[in-house]
């Protein structure tokens, strides 16, 4: 082979090795620091210290009290968070090891933006967002989002929570 013929293909291996590190830089960036999220004008005012105003204020739609089998709070059952919980509403729950989430998880196996709990008004759901670990009710791992009855064991990572009265 010819010189120039050698220098080419130095040249492109050591385009192909800065790609790739680069690239691992991004994937190592993105699990430390989580992805960026836009932040609403109500968390900047909320921020400078004024009262939020909501852009568009909300129908507050009547809470059924006491209703039979209905959770009121996701509790975290094992792993290195055990005892904290959440009281649940109508917004949906991020678990995680991020800022941005409802309960962040002190566990290494999970994720940053792990999974969701939402709930459609008569149950509720968990959803794995696309977790490096996957998230399991009982021994199988789901892939989109499973209804989750009262008192269920969702794991992720070492971590179980559950949802309760």
């Amino acid at each position: 082979m010819s010189e120039l013929t050698l220098t080419l293909i130095k040249f492109g291996f050591l385009a192909v090795l800065w790609i790739f590190v680069l690239s691992a830089v991004s994937v190592i960036r993105t699990d430390i620091f989580g992805t960026r999220v836009p932040t609403r004008p109500v968390a900047k005012a909320a921020k400078a210290g004024k009262t939020p105003t909501p852009a568009t204020p909300k129908k507050k739609t009547p809470k059924k009290r006491g209703a039979r089998g209905r959770p009121s709070v996701l509790q975290i059952v094992d792993g290195p968070n055990a005892g904290q919980s959440v009281p649940l509403g109508d917004e949906p729950l991020l678990l995680g090891r991020g800022t941005d989430a409802a309960i962040r998880l002190n566990d290494d196996y999970v994720s940053t933006r792990h999974a969701r709990f939402a709930s459609n008004g008569e149950q509720w759901f968990v959803e794995d967002l696309g977790s490096t670990n996957g998230t399991y009710i009982g021994s199988q791992r789901i892939t989109s989002p499973v209804p989750v009855p009262l008192g269920t064991q969702v794991r992720l990572g070492k971590t179980i929570v559950e949802l309760r009265k």
